[in-house]
């Protein structure tokens, strides 16, 4: 009897126990001190000691953890798809551009404010009511614009690997209108953007929430309906159309997939680096399997939890300052990224 399905399912359940752990600890650490047990009788329906701690509980802290949970699944997955459809174990979100792009709508919207006479923010320097919506709806507006560039390539262009450069092109080019519009953007809108660009899980509200969470679930039907296919493109594309994968059409949704997880994503969060990049490696090497039946909700499970972790880390606990979580991600990505490449040969996984 084989057991590995067995193996992966009973790791697939202890992920999912370490995630609902990693939750409770990311909820219960803050600049405000909440004891522990008082955030689990409010959790069972209970109230707390405090009306303050529910307020931070219930109106912060819980829809921050869920948008963390959301944000790394989107990220992850989106990383997933793209290293095994290119089959290269750097392809990540940023490298079709569409996290380059949503980052090019939110600096038109922000620094193009000094040019054309409008601002997102009141005197006190907090955003106006419609500022929030609008850097999401600018930052969803960038990603679709690559999102229908690489849409009109990837009809043109048939490699995958041409595919793949054409991505970074697009992602260099966004890159360089940003540092023209900040060359020439005033000092507070700058610092608005900077600010924005170092992402943040933070207020987001329920409302805002949902649209995210509802985006992102969209996006991942292409994935649930395309398992076998990514498993044969492991093989190459001469291999997965000799299976009667139809690999272009695997290339569209794999490319909006992609555009709708990580922009939105982008957009709600602000840009989250090495998620996309780390992630699926860390699920091959804990999984110890290349069958993306496994591997998706793996990736799907470490990425929420990699993100929890990493905005546990930046409320720094015992102190009143946070710092942007784009930061941490940065700064454990990296080296995490250097300790996998140091202990697998990753071209043998493609």
């Amino acid at each position: 009897m084989d057991k590995k399905p067995i193996y992966t399912a009973t790791k697939i359940l202890l992920s999912i126990g370490l995630l609902l752990l990693l939750f409770l600890i990311n909820i219960s650490i803050g600049s405000v001190h909440i004891p522990f047990g008082d955030i689990l009788d409010a959790l069972a329906g209970g109230d707390m000691a405090k009306k303050s701690w529910q307020t931070i509980l219930f109106q912060y802290r819980i829809p921050k953890a869920f948008t963390a949970l959301v944000a790394g699944v989107g990220l992850s997955v989106s990383g997933l798809q793209m290293q095994s459809f290119f089959r290269n174990p750097l392809a990540g979100p940023y490298v079709l551009g569409i996290s380059s792009g949503a980052g090019l709508g939110v600096a038109l919207l922000i620094l193009g404010g000094s040019a054309f006479g409008w601002s997102l923010t009141n005197s006190t320097g907090n955003y106006l009511s419609w500022g929030i919506w609008g850097v999401i709806i600018a930052g969803s507006a960038g990603a679709i614009l690559i999102l229908l560039l690489m849409s009109f390539t990837a009809w043109k262009v048939r490699n995958s690997a041409t595919l793949l450069i054409i991505g970074l092109m697009f992602g260099s080019a966004s890159g360089a209108i940003v540092s023209v519009l900040s060359y020439f953007g005033n000092a507070e809108d700058l610092k608005l953007f900077t600010i924005w660009s170092m992402g943040s899980l933070g207020g987001i509200s329920g409302g805002q929430l949902q649209v995210f969470a509802g985006v992102t679930l969209l996006g991942m039907i292409p994935v649930l309906l395309q398992i076998k296919s990514y498993n044969a493109m492991l093989m190459g594309e001469r291999y997965a159309k000799s299976m009667g994968i139809n690999v272009n059409a695997l290339r569209w949704t794999m490319i909006l997939s992609t555009g709708v997880m990580a922009g939105s994503a982008t957009a709600f969060c602000g840009p989250i680096a090495f998620i996309g990049i780390a992630v699926p490696h860390l699920a091959r090497i804990l999984f110890r399997t290349s069958d993306h039946k496994a591997l998706f909700p793996a990736t799907a499970l470490i990425g929420a939890g990699f993100l929890l972790v990493s905005d546990a880390i930046s409320q720094l606990p015992g102190f009143a300052e946070t710092l942007p979580v784009n930061i941490i991600t940065s700064l454990f990505g990296a080296p995490l990224v250097i300790w996998l490449i140091l202990k697998r040969n990753f071209i043998s996984d493609f």
